[in-house]
């Protein structure tokens, strides 16, 4: 997601010390590992049928596959795998997930952890891209009941159907697809990604229990319950509204949501975690993210708070800082 003049959000979030402490309850089902674990173990049964291209492009100092794997149900999700051109040796690799309404774009386009000496999967969200940047190419095969406009009401009334579970599935299998690749050093797994990506980065680290670091950018999806009082637009406002005409599913909309929530993911992370999070983002407001880093389950874990930004964040600051962050952890 990008940042536009509505997504200012000043002065009506809590104040930084307060976010520090804020530690709410937040709904979580009973059965959310067995839910998971199930899940997971369903995504397994099928291969994962990893497909590695190299590709010739127009730059120079970075190599780019087009890679694609067997995600949620069997279906192929389309990644790019990028590394540094020339470098023989097995790399640690930042596995990316994109915003909402983004896809892989061309290949070669994200260059910066390539740049920086490390491999990247760089992977497609079912059914998104046609939102912003230059499109994506992985198709979403699941049916849905009526839905608000966008992703976040697809299947809402059973998380057996919701959208964000064959997504996060997904994103499990990146994991596996890129310890698969070949240059990757397969103990020094990293993922990343901004907004929904983000979001999608806290799914995994609650539900990989092996990996080196978990970066996510002023994430999405979190306290979905406190995100629909306190945000003002979309993408939670497509819940706003579907609610709005189905006035009587509340719980059970809340329901499905308590096991795509990343506070509930962040509690079973075992991976150092480096957050950010804007002061005045008001598609994801700060209390939202904060109350899943304080959740969050290890110690090693910090934030980055921008105080007078929107949902931009740090941009170009929070990528160098994740970046000597992440390389002080890996060899």
């Amino acid at each position: 997601m990008h940042a536009q003049q509505e997504d200012i959000l000043p002065l009506s979030d809590l104040a930084l010390a307060d976010l520090r402490a804020f530690r709410p309850t937040v709904r979580e089902p009973a059965d959310f590992d067995d839910f998971w674990s199930r899940t997971l173990a369903e995504a397994n049964t099928h291969d994962l049928s990893l497909r590695v291209d190299a590709l010739a492009t127009v730059y120079r100092t970075i190599d780019v596959h087009d890679v694609s794997f067997a995600g949620s149900g069997g279906d192929r999700i389309n990644a790019w795998y990028t590394r540094p051109a020339g470098v023989d040796q097995d790399l640690p690799v930042v596995v990316e997930f994109i915003g909402y309404g983004g896809g892989r774009g061309l290949a070669g386009q994200a260059l910066h952890w390539a740049s920086a000496g490390f491999a990247h999967l760089y992977v497609d969200t079912r059914g998104q891209g046609m939102s912003w940047g230059d499109g994506g190419s992985t198709a979403d095969t699941a049916g849905s009941e009526p839905t608000s406009p966008g992703f976040m009401t697809r299947g809402i009334l059973d998380p057996e159907t919701y959208y964000y579970r064959r997504v996060f599935t997904d994103a499990v299998r990146a994991v596996h697809a890129a310890r698969a690749l070949p240059g990757v050093d397969v103990d020094q797994v990293a993922v990343q990604g901004i907004s929904q990506g983000g979001g999608i980065t806290l799914a995994v680290a609650g539900l990989v229990p092996d990996l080196v670091a978990v970066m996510p950018d002023v994430p999405f999806l979190c306290h979905f319950e406190r995100a629909l009082d306190v945000s003002a637009t979309d993408p939670y406002g497509e819940i706003t509204r579907y609610l709005a005409v189905n006035r009587h599913s509340d719980e059970q909309v809340l329901s499905t949501l308590s096991y795509f929530d990343g506070v509930n993911f962040a509690k079973r992370a075992t991976a150092p975690a480096l957050f950010s999070a804007a002061g005045m983002d008001g598609i994801c407001p700060p209390s939202t993210v904060f109350a899943a880093f304080n959740a969050y389950r290890p110690d090693d874990k910090a934030i980055e708070f921008y105080r007078y930004n929107g949902h931009e964040g740090g941009t170009g600051h929070q990528r160098e800082a994740q970046t000597r962050w992440l390389s002080a952890r890996v060899r």
